[in-house]
């Protein structure tokens, strides 16, 4: 699957959409960094630029909301059957998954 979208766009429109959040909750950058143990300057340049680690953004969305969300925008989506015979014709043994590509 090919995307449009450049990681560096994707991390910028990410920034925007939690500045937008604060700022509908009504929140300040230092209202928000104390809420979620962020420290101020690393939300500031979050804001900025895009640039923060995991570990923070999911902080922040903590506080924000949207943590359950992003959790089910990760999920592996489960096998839907159709009909009774694709059921039957599953393999119920689970097959343990490997990386094929380097």
């Amino acid at each position: 699957m090919v995307s449009l979208i450049t990681p560096a766009k994707a991390q910028k429109k990410l920034a925007e959409q939690a500045r937008a959040r604060r700022l509908q909750m009504e929140l300040t950058q230092e209202g928000l960094a104390e809420r979620s143990g962020v420290a101020l300057p690393t939300l500031r340049k979050f804001e900025r630029t895009g640039a923060l680690s995991l570990e923070s953004f999911l902080k922040l969305h903590m506080v924000l909301g949207g943590l359950e969300d992003i959790l089910k925008a990760t999920q592996i989506k489960e096998e839907s059957f159709s009909s009774i015979d694709e059921v039957l014709k599953s393999d119920n043994v689970p097959t343990r998954k490997r990386g094929t590509r380097k």
